[in-house]
């Protein structure tokens, strides 16, 4: 399996970045230089192919490596759930990628087999007579990965409409299982929240008060310059961009259409999205690295899930031109995928810049790192679109740190 596996990208990465036609007069051949956009899915592709390959084989139970954190608190438990959690956050990441439609030849094809194989992943995680079936009520964990699941519900409907009618209720029933699993104190409320979102998205009876209480707590835990507290304090760490601000927004556009009642809240909600994606992007240095603070930093890529979520709903504020976005998220991508030890028998390890055992904490499990296909948000945007088509251009760091001269960065309230 793993062999065929390596031979299906081997496959698609020829096909993308077929060598340019031979000049007579030149006695070496050069290989085409990838465009950012090609670049991008291979490097999806090479990361999201096992789970959703081996998924809709009904073969991800086999083929799924049982690795979990040295720091692991329960080994046995933290496997039990990794199926769920790798099905929610490789999903999530490659959903907007999904709904879209046209591009080139290669990018139509490789798409129209991702879509053929989520949707028989998802009947597969949903058939109690599958190799591959999902519980989703093993442990409280599963309200955080069954919210992913429900995030890339909710970002690519193409998804929810073309499962059949059973499994759209299996599906629903799964979800709404979580809710015997009380949230912690955290960032976790917004996962039930999102997971109402979900419920409320496709017309189904929902919870307003696990919405609500989301909210008006996350209200609570706002400090300030685009920045909240992920519980009753402030942690260092890249949670504002991992579930935060990206739940948050989604919230917004979910709940807004829904009611009213938040109007204010919601304004205030978006201008703090556009500050915090201001300083995202400040923090990818020049060469694309960025500080390895806090817990959860083997997430690699969704370090700046927030940035690119701005990017995909194309709401970046005035001061970062979707190119430059580009670029910066580029360089990430390239900095946190380029160690050989990145993967081993084509999964995801554990670590920030290749295998790094010790960086792990105690929840990370196998399924754990691919919440970092969450970067790949943008490709749901079309080819044409500026963010893909707009010339390369230096990110704010590259411009700094090469003594242009530049604008100074003020912190905002927006209380």
């Amino acid at each position: 399996m793993k062999f065929r596996n390596i031979a299906l990208t081997f496959t698609f990465l020829i096909v993308l970045a077929a060598p340019v036609m031979a000049q007579k007069k030149a006695k070496n051949t050069k290989a085409e230089v990838l465009t950012d956009r090609q670049f991008w899915l291979q490097q999806m592709d090479k990361m999201v192919r096992p789970v959703l390959y081996n998924l809709a084989k009904d073969s991800l139970r086999i083929a799924m490596p049982k690795v979990t954190s040295v720091h692991i608190d329960n080994k046995e438990h933290r496997i039990k759930v990794q199926y769920v959690e790798v099905l929610g956050r490789a999903l999530s990441g490659i959903a907007p990628w999904l709904q879209l439609e046209g591009g080139s030849a290669a990018e139509v094809a490789l798409r129209k087999q991702y879509r053929e194989w989520a949707i028989q992943g998802l009947k597969n995680a949903l058939d109690s007579n599958a190799k591959d079936f999902m519980n989703f009520d093993i442990g409280g964990q599963q309200l955080v990965d069954a919210s992913y699941v429900a995030f890339a519900l909710v970002r690519a409907p193409w998804l929810w409409e073309n499962l059949d009618k059973k499994n759209q209720e299996l599906m629903m029933k799964s979800i709404v299982t979580t809710r015997r699993f009380k949230p912690v104190f955290s960032n976790w409320l917004l996962f039930s929240a999102m997971n109402e979102a979900f419920l409320a998205k496709f017309g189904y009876s929902w919870d307003p008060m696990r919405v609500d209480y989301a909210l008006q707590q996350m209200e609570q835990w706002y400090t300030g310059d685009g920045m909240y507290t992920d519980g009753t304090s402030f942690a260092f760490d890249y949670y504002n961009s991992y579930v935060i601000h990206p739940y948050l927004a989604a919230l917004v556009d979910i709940i807004g259409a829904k009611t009213n009642a938040y109007k204010e809240m919601f304004e205030k909600i978006k201008k703090r999205n556009e500050r915090y994606a201001i300083i995202q992007e400040r923090l990818i240095n020049a060469d694309g690295t960025y500080p390895a603070t806090g817990r959860s930093i083997v997430y690699r890529g969704a370090a700046f899930h927030h940035l690119a979520d701005m990017a995909w709903r194309k709401v970046l504020p005035k001061q970062l031109s979707p190119a430059q976005v580009r670029c910066a998220l580029t360089a990430v991508i390239k900095k946190t995928l380029e160690s050989p030890t990145t993967y081993k028998n084509g999964w995801l390890t554990i670590g920030l810049y290749g295998d790094q055992p010790n960086l792990g904490d105690f929840y990370n499990n196998q399924g754990s790192p691919y919440i970092a296909s969450n970067i790949f948000l943008p490709l749901g945007l079309p080819e044409t679109d500026p963010f893909w088509s707009g010339p390369a251009v230096k990110w704010s760091a590259q411009k700094i740190w090469s003594g242009e001269d530049f604008e100074n960065d003020h912190s905002a309230s927006l209380k």
